[in-house]
This record gives C-alpha cells, structure tokens and sequence, in this order.
C-alpha cells in the first residue's frame, strides 16, 4: 500500500535551492521512500540533485508518492510541509 497526493506549488521562486534543501531535509526524517513526480520525472524525495533537477516553478503541480513503515504519517507530515513552504 502506498499514500499520494498532488500539490501545486505557490511560491513564486518555485521549487528553487532553500525550499528543496529543506524539502529533502524533511523527507530524510522518515523511513519510508518518498518520490515527487513532475512533468513526466520522478526522483527520489531525499537527494537534493534531483528535487531541483525537476525544475519545479510556481503554479506547477507535483505528485508525491509515500511508500513504506511509516507512510501514513510520512504523507501527512510531507504534505502539510508543503503548505507551509512551497
């Protein structure tokens, strides 16, 4: 089993250095494997190469995929980090 959710970006920077530094830094926090989807890529939630490879700007929207031990909790906690973020 595996939680999703979609989100649209709303910073106007877009998923630029300090919002994906700390995106990954939040998604090391969890155990279970937390891939975001853009524009037909996807990368791993934890390795900040990829998160900015993505080329995430405002009004984009993402797909977030959490899978593993403590994915209910993961995907709560990612998306709402989201909100207040990005």
């Amino acid at each position: 089993m595996s939680q999703e959710f979609t989100f649209t970006v709303s910073d106007p920077e877009g998923m630029h250095a300090r919002p994906a530094g700390l995106l990954v830094a939040k998604a090391q926090q969890y155990d279970s494997t937390i891939i975001v989807s853009h524009d037909g890529k996807s990368v791993d939630a934890k390795r900040i190469f990829g998160v900015m490879g993505l080329g995430v700007k405002q009004g984009d929207e993402v797909t977030v995929k959490v899978q593993g031990n403590d994915e209910a909790k993961a995907a709560a906690e990612f998306e709402q980090f989201l909100k207040e973020n990005l």
